[in-house]
Order: structure tokens, then sequence, then C-alpha cells
């Protein structure tokens, strides 16, 4: 086959260090419209971008020319830049050091659509902590409850 094609929908979900909740109503939205323009430049086309005070979820379609790893490293590292320029109330932030990256069937892009759109509701009767353990659960991956978090 002399083209190349792809078409992968991956949903991305990182919180801040510590979960501390610095994502507030100065930076929300352009903190999504940041990490949605750092996917664009990856070619890795953002479709919604979202989170709640201590996270961030991002659907986009991968590029098949950037990694996994590379395009949340780009994602982590320049965002965080970006944010520490927004005041002294932000000179100290991070990202957790870990991530969570799970593949989207096409035909449920809207569903996750609505799932990140409907963050702020969905994070009042559940913590992040619920609400990602759900994640590893519903994908099946073992993990070490003591190196999830940081």
């Amino acid at each position: 086959m002399p083209q190349s094609l792809s078409k992968v929908y991956v949903h991305i979900i990182f919180s801040t260090k510590n979960r501390q909740n610095l994502i507030n109503d100065n930076i929300e939205n352009s903190l999504y419209e940041y990490l949605g323009g750092i996917c664009k430049g990856l070619e890795c086309n953002p479709v919604k971008v979202g989170g709640h005070k201590n996270h961030i979820h991002v659907l986009c379609l991968l590029s098949r020319k950037v990694a996994q790893m590379k395009l949340l490293e780009e994602i982590k590292k320049q965002s965080s830049k970006w944010i520490k320029t927004k005041g002294p109330a932000y000179s100290n932030f991070y990202w957790q050091d870990g991530y969570g990256i799970f593949s989207i069937n096409p035909t449920q892009t809207d569903e996750v659509i609505d799932y990140i759109q409907l963050q702020h509701e969905h994070h009042k009767h559940k913590s992040f902590q619920d609400e990602f353990r759900a994640f590893l659960k519903k994908y099946k991956l073992e993990y070490d409850e003591r190196y999830v978090w940081d």
C-alpha cells in the first residue's frame, strides 16, 4: 500500500502534582485552549479538552508521526511553563509525573466529548482518584496503587 493511513483517537488523563486544585476560573478556559494548541502543533488534532480543578482530559486524534510519550511530554512541559507565567499563584505549578492514555473507538467519540464536557457536574459526586481508578478498571489495567499518585 503506497499510502499510510491512521485514525487513532486517544483519551488522555492526568492531574496536577498531588492533585492540588490549581485549575481555577482564572486560567481554566485559556488552559484548555493552550493544551489544544499544543496538540495541533504536534499534528494531534484536539477534539475536546476539559477537566476540573485538579486534572485534565484531552480527546485527540493521535498523529501517526508522534509517539504517545512525546505527545504527553510536550503537553505537560509546554503547558506547565505557560501556567507559571500566569502569576505568582502558579509559580509552583507542576503536573503529576504519570498519566493515563486510552484508545477510543471512533464510534464512541461523542460519548467521550460529553463526558469531558460534564466534568464539573461529574466531580460533584466523584473524586479524581475514583474516576481514574474506574478508567483503569474499565481498561483492565493492572496497577499498584502506591505508584499511581504523586
